[in-house]
C-alpha cells in the first residue's frame, strides 16, 4: 500500500491561512536623545557627590564648615545683644535729655512769665503816671477861669458898644473885664484872641457868651484874652 504524502494543500484553508497585512507584533518608537543620555547623567552626579564627601571626611574640611556656621550664629548672637545694649543706653540718655530740656524749659517759661509780670507791672505803672498827668491837663485846659483878665475892643464905629458887652460878661461872672478902642490891625470879622493854650477853654466861654464863633491862639497879646467886635 502506497502511502500517501501530507502536503501543504492537503488541508482545508482556515482564517489563518489569510493573516492581515503588515507588521505584525509589540513594536517600541526610537527615543531621544536626553532619554538615553540620562541614567549616564545620574550615575556621574552621584559618583561626583560621593567622591566630594569622602573628599571632605579624609581631609577635615566638613569640621571647617560646621565650627564656622556655629561660629557664625555666635557672633550674630553677640552682635544682637551689643545692639540692644547700645539701644538700650541710647533710649535711656534720650530720657535723660529730654528730662533735662524739659526742666530747663519749665525754668525758662518760669523766668519769662516773672519778667513778662514785672514788664506788664511798670508798663501799667507808666500808663497810669501818663493818664493821670493828661487827665490833669485836660484838666487844667478844660477849665473856665472867669478871673482871668479880658479886653473888649470896639472897632464897630458904634458908641458904647464894648462897654455893653463887658457888661454882658461881668453879668456871666468875670471879674476882669475892660472896654477900649482898636489900635494896630483888626481881623476881618469878629474874633476872641488867647494867648496860652490854657486859656483855650475860658476864651471858648468868652466866645459862646457873646455870640462869637472864631476862637484863635495869638502870641503877644497885652492881656490873656482879647475880644474883637466887629459890624
Amino acid at each position: 500500500m502506497a502511502r500517501d504524502t501530507m502536503t501543504y494543500e492537503s488541508y482545508e484553508p482556515d482564517s489563518f491561512d489569510n493573516p492581515p497585512k503588515g507588521p505584525v507584533g509589540v513594536h517600541r518608537g526610537a527615543r531621544s536623545v536626553m532619554a538615553r543620555l540620562c541614567p549616564f547623567i545620574v550615575v556621574i552626579l552621584v559618583a561626583a557627590l560621593c567622591g566630594v564627601g569622602v573628599w571632605a571626611w579624609i581631609s577635615g574640611e566638613y569640621r571647617n564648615a560646621i565650627g564656622g556656621s556655629s561660629q557664625t550664629a555666635t557672633t550674630s548672637g553677640t552682635a544682637s545683644k551689643s545692639d540692644s545694649s547700645s539701644k538700650a543706653e541710647t533710649k535711656n540718655s534720650t530720657k535723660d535729655d529730654s528730662s533735662s530740656t524739659s526742666t530747663d524749659s519749665s525754668k525758662d517759661s518760669t523766668s519769662d512769665s516773672a519778667k513778662s509780670d514785672t514788664d506788664s507791672d511798670t508798663t501799667s505803672s507808666n500808663e497810669n503816671q501818663n493818664s493821670d498827668q493828661q487827665s490833669q491837663q485836660s484838666e487844667a485846659i478844660a477849665t473856665v477861669n472867669k478871673a482871668t483878665q479880658v479886653r473888649v475892643v470896639n472897632a464897630t464905629g458904634i458908641q458904647g458898644y464894648a462897654g455893653q458887652q463887658a457888661d454882658v460878661l461881668q453879668t456871666a461872672g468875670y471879674t476882669s473885664v475892660e472896654a477900649t478902642n482898636p489900635s494896630g490891625t483888626l481881623p476881618a470879622s469878629s474874633v476872641v484872641w488867647y494867648q496860652n493854650e490854657t486859656d483855650k477853654a475860658t476864651a471858648e466861654d468868652v466866645a459862646t457868651t457873646l455870640g462869637i464863633s472864631a476862637v484863635e491862639q495869638v502870641q503877644g497879646l497885652a492881656v490873656p484874652i482879647t475880644v474883637v467886635l466887629l459890624n
